[in-house]
């Protein structure tokens, strides 16, 4: 009985035990998903709703797009983060992924119950249980680590629901993609394509497997494993060794693979990514300000019918240009080229031994003084240390005191070097510098394809292109020409007699005789044909042609031409008194080009949102303004400046052409060009602007090449003519362009109207003037 009794008791105790340990494991069940349904619900903190879920917030960067599909640059605050596409990411850098981060990623639905017990049983010893998933939603929605372990423990349970709602939300390819794209490479690199372009000049696509395996290495800690020389590069090749080997381990790659990648250094192709460097700098802040004033008239939809303004720095805007960033690099590099060796000379010449004012000539120094003035009260040292409260008194002491500074300079490395001077003399030192602007374009479309509006954007951030404005000497008599063709039926064949020309005063609004000269001071008495007299720029002959149109006629037609400034209808714009800008000189010679129909220069085509959706699309604007015969006959005329006049050093062979001297500066002749150009130079008084506009048939290319203040140019017409300073730009940056057939740019002829009713064929008039004609370039006056 006794033994019964006792086996009775063993019995009810195991039935006990079996009882309380379900009880106990139901209820911790139960308990498990209580708080967990609590963390949904809010209770241990705020959980991200649907929506956010749906539509996480990142800061992304607006993207500006090249025509030919590059990236130009970006516009951001913190993050610099353009997304990815999951198509987008190699095989090989997912993999990579999985195997160091979430071995049974595709396993499990947001928490990896082995390794949750694994961590708890070793406390962490033998590795942690977080997965992407959660490292997902730590970077999405989590907060900064609480040192707390009860908040930390709350934060932990908040990014495991988080996980298992995105995994119910999202593809396991989507949630790798935005793992991907979400994380902080250092180094302004956010996500996987700023840290692909930055580290290695290569789209995440291109990515190599070492490459792949750094990048993913950095996810453990991107600040201690910064791969950059300053940084710990053998810290960061450690970890990638580590990333490879789980490859191996988990048969991603083979052990061979592994260990001959192990032995390869990290291969970097560090490229920052900042406002101020890469392609297009002057276009992108042209562009940046476009941005600013369309988004105050283009509210963004928000849900619920309320809107609000889009954030170019924010909202991942993707903006297509026009601009073709071959075309753009050929148009930097040639500004570079002859500037740089302009620029010599210029240095050269203006020594104090030879030039006690340098850089500025004509000014006495109550002159000087005030330009110097003008640029200290409009520094930005002046301006900071006006808003920090200082006196003048103090402002003026600090630009007399030797500060450690970095300036522009063509010869140092990078184009910088580290020097000591007052700031006042700095102000004086950058007033040395020519400056230079270009813009090229499409006359059939109005495409903008290149746009250079200086020499270095971080040390001159004035754009030549579009701010501001200089006198066109004589890219303008171009237009003089058009209205006397367009409305007195003249040819290019017809002549004039090269004299001295006076219009009286009181006719066509002028006040006083107006008497030009030409630049040489001789006047050949003969006639000379209207081609003969363009391309050698006689003013006289244009003097005579606005006689006889008037000024009006041409103010009327220049404004249709894009040109919608201020002009005086007077007769002294004949030789470029009025002032004009790159952009709108392009879009007007454009005209020509595309047989009398003005195209207004576009630049953006299409903008989107960070979806897709088209935000806005562009419209072309377009005038017509000459008829085809005498567009036509205008190409003709321009022609004649580059086959015999001050233009024609592009076809020269360089054989005892031109002086030796000007093959110190004239970087790239001979060109030898043997296509159709048509083009037009110009220089203004005293030698201070030089021009040159030059046109295929699918290309309008404006050059200009000057000092920030007028005083600041060549002393002789030998080095400040249009022929040197502007002219070898436009020769430079067409031989790299032809040098590209992919570009398509034409080396045709220019398109013939059928049945075209004026003459153009003064081959035989012109042979005969030519022997009359000293070659000279264009002055003002």
């Amino acid at each position: 009985m006794a033994t019964t009794a006792k086996k009775k008791k063993k019995t009810n105790n195991f039935i006990k035990f079996v009882k309380w340990f379900w009880i106990l494991f139901i209820t911790g069940v139960f308990m498990v998903a209580l708080v967990f349904l609590l963390a949904s619900w809010g209770a241990l903190g705020e959980m991200p709703t649907f929506e956010r879920l749906e539509n996480p917030r990142t800061n992304l960067a607006t993207e500006v797009i090249s025509s030919d599909g590059v990236t130009l640059g970006k516009y951001y605050l913190d993050d610099n983060r353009t997304p990815v596409g999951f198509d987008n990411l190699p095989d090989h850098l997912v993999n990579a992924l999985v195997a160091t981060e979430d071995a049974r990623y595709y396993n499990h639905s947001g928490i990896d119950v082995r390794g949750t017990i694994r961590a708890f049983a070793f406390l962490g010893k033998r590795g942690g249980a977080s997965t992407i998933s959660q490292q997902l939603a730590r970077q999405l929605f989590g907060e900064v680590r609480s040192k707390n372990k009860l908040e930390a423990v709350q934060q932990k349970i908040k990014e495991w629901v988080i996980a298992t709602r995105l995994e119910r939300n999202y593809t396991k390819e989507e949630i790798i993609a935005m793992y991907f794209n979400i994380y902080d490479f250092g180094n302004n690199a956010d996500g996987i394509r700023s840290a692909s372009r930055i580290y290695f000049s290569k789209e995440p696509k291109d990515l190599n497997l070492k490459e792949s395996a750094m990048l993913v290495g950095m996810f453990k800690n991107s600040s201690l494993y910064n791969p950059l020389p300053h940084r710990n590069p053998e810290g960061t090749k450690n970890r990638r060794d580590v990333v490879l080997a789980q490859m191996a381990k988990y048969d991603y790659i083979s052990t061979e693979v592994k260990d001959s990648l192990q032995k390869m250094p990290l291969g970097l192709r560090y490229s920052p990514e900042s406002h101020r460097e890469g392609l297009a700098t002057y276009f992108r802040m042209y562009l940046q300000r476009f941005l600013n004033n369309w988004i105050k008239e283009n509210p963004k939809k928000e849900p619920g019918g309320k809107t609000s303004k889009y954030n170019i720095y924010l909202d991942g805007l993707k903006v297509y240009t026009t601009i073709d960033s071959r075309m753009q690099a050929n148009a930097e590099q040639a500004v570079q080229e002859h500037m740089e060796r302009l620029q010599a000379e210029f240095f050269h010449q203006n020594t104090p031994k030879r030039n006690k004012t340098a850089p500025f000539l004509d000014l006495d120094k109550s002159e000087i003084n005030k330009i110097i003035e003008r640029a200290v009260k409009t520094s930005n040292r002046w301006r900071e240390m006006k808003a920090k409260g200082k006196s003048e008194k103090e402002i003026r002491a600090s630009f007399t005191k030797p500060t450690p500074m970095v300036v522009f300079d063509w010869k140092s490395e990078g184009q910088e070097k580290d020097t000591v001077m007052t700031p006042m003399d700095s102000i004086r030192y950058y007033k040395t510098y020519l400056r230079a602007a270009m813009m090229s374009m499409e006359p059939q479309t109005g495409h903008v394809k290149a746009w250079v509006g200086g020499i270095n954007f971080k040390h001159f951030q004035y754009d030549n292109v579009i701010q501001g404005a200089r006198q066109a000497g004589s890219t303008f008599k171009p237009f003089v020409y058009a209205a006397a063709i367009d409305q007195l039926r003249l040819s290019p064949c017809d002549s004039l007699p090269d004299t001295q020309y006076c219009i009286e005063a009181n006719k066509h609004g002028n006040p006083e005789p107006w008497c030009p000269r030409n630049s040489n001071f001789k006047y050949s008495g003969k006639r000379l044909t209207l081609k003969n007299a363009l391309a050698n720029s006689v003013n006289t002959v244009t003097a005579q042609l606005i006689d006889k149109v008037g000024p009006k006629s041409v103010v009327s037609i220049v404004k249709n031409l894009g040109l919608t400034r201020e002009i005086p209808e007077v007769p002294s714009i004949a030789l470029g008194t009025p002032d004009f800008n790159v952009y709108e000189m392009v879009g007007a010679y454009g005209t020509f080009a595309n047989q009398g129909v003005y195209v207004k220069p576009v630049m953006i085509t299409r903008i989107e949102d960070k979806n897709g959706t088209v935000l806005y699309e562009y419209v072309p604007e377009t005038k017509d303004v000459l008829s085809k015969d005498v567009s036509y006959a205008m190409l003709d005329l321009l022609q004649g400046v580059t086959k015999g006049g001050s233009g024609a050093r592009l076809r020269s062979t360089g054989a005892n052409k031109y002086k030796k001297e000007y093959d110190e500066i004239i970087t790239g002749y001979p060109y030898e060009f043997k296509n159709q150009i048509a083009g037009k130079t110009g220089t203004t008084q005293n030698n201070s602007d030089g021009w040159f506009m030059g046109m295929v048939p699918n290309l309008v290319t404006g050059v200009w090449v000057g000092g920030e203040e007028r005083a600041t140019h060549f002393k002789t017409i030998t080095y400040g003519q249009g022929a040197s300073m502007a002219l070898p730009i436009w020769g430079l940056y067409m031989k790299k362009n032809y040098a590209n057939k992919e570009l398509g740019v034409s080396d045709k002829d220019f398109e013939k109207p059928e049945n075209l009713s004026i003459n153009v064929d003064c081959a035989k008039i012109q042979k005969e003037q030519d022997k009359d004609i000293d070659l000279d370039d264009d002055l003002e006056f």
